[in-house]
């Protein structure tokens, strides 16, 4: 079960890493369904990182809530960067605010959870 989960974390952080940061490589081997909207691409790729963080985390910690606040933490922090740098393309103008203040929260709440664990 460990090396499925391994196994899933890195096939879930690689293709995460590979859409947000080369989304038109991503779209030409992967997607291929029309058409290529560049912020999908980086949305996809925060939420792969998030799963896969998750998953790495749950081999290496055994706090379920640490795991999930991780987690989310990841997808949050990556989503709300996604917004930002993709602001000129549409989407609500208060996005980049609303996700970065989720993920200040997701983070505040995992570094308290750590901190509690101490």
């Amino acid at each position: 079960m460990t090396w499925t989960t391994l196994f899933g974390a890195v096939f879930f952080i690689v293709f995460g890493i590979w859409a947000l940061l080369w989304p038109h490589n991503f779209y030409d081997t992967v997607a291929e369904f029309p058409p290529f909207n560049l912020h999908l691409f980086h949305d996809a790729g925060a939420f792969q990182l998030g799963i896969g963080a998750s998953l790495l985390g749950a081999v290496l910690w055994s706090d379920a809530v640490f795991v999930a606040l991780l987690g989310g933490s990841v997808a949050a922090v990556v989503h709300a960067i996604s917004h930002v740098v993709d602001r000129e393309l549409g989407g609500a103008a208060s996005g980049p605010w609303s996700l970065s203040a989720l993920a200040l929260l997701l983070v505040t709440a995992t570094a308290l959870r750590v901190a509690s664990r101490r």
